[in-house]
């Protein structure tokens, strides 16, 4: 079975260059929570419930060359960890939370380099929209 969990929003779309409609679901399905939870017990435990409003609320987002998966990332500053969400299209074009866990302190670095903050993706789009 399957929930949605979150939308692609028109400036994630526009920020992302997705050819996707505003609006466009993101569900997690029962092997994708399972694989969560297998891959990454802890992270699932103490982020499982925030995966909606990780989605809706990144910090960081960006579109992964190597498997064209969407990456939606969120400070916790509680904890002082950052949460990533990988989200894939499937075969029948319907996009899925695949993972979900806890950065590295080197792959953190890394997102900070390639300034993919909401912030900052949103003033390279320069539309008025966004100012």
């Amino acid at each position: 079975m399957r929930k949605k969990i979150g939308v692609f929003s028109a400036q994630l779309i526009e920020i992302l260059e997705l050819n996707i409609p505003a609006g466009t679901p993101i569900y997690i399905a029962d092997s994708n929570i399972e694989h969560i939870k297998t891959s990454h017990p802890d992270n699932f435990a103490q982020y499982g419930s925030e995966l909606s409003n990780i989605i809706a609320n990144p910090d960081y987002v960006e579109k992964s060359a190597k498997d064209d998966s969407i990456e939606f990332t969120k400070e916790y500053y509680i904890n002082g960890e950052y949460v990533k969400v990988a989200v894939r299209i499937s075969t029948h074009n319907i996009y899925y939370a695949r993972s979900m866990y806890v950065l590295t302190a080197a792959k953190i670095h890394v997102a900070h380099n390639k300034n993919t903050t909401i912030s900052t993706l949103l003033r390279r789009t320069n539309s008025p929209q966004y100012d």
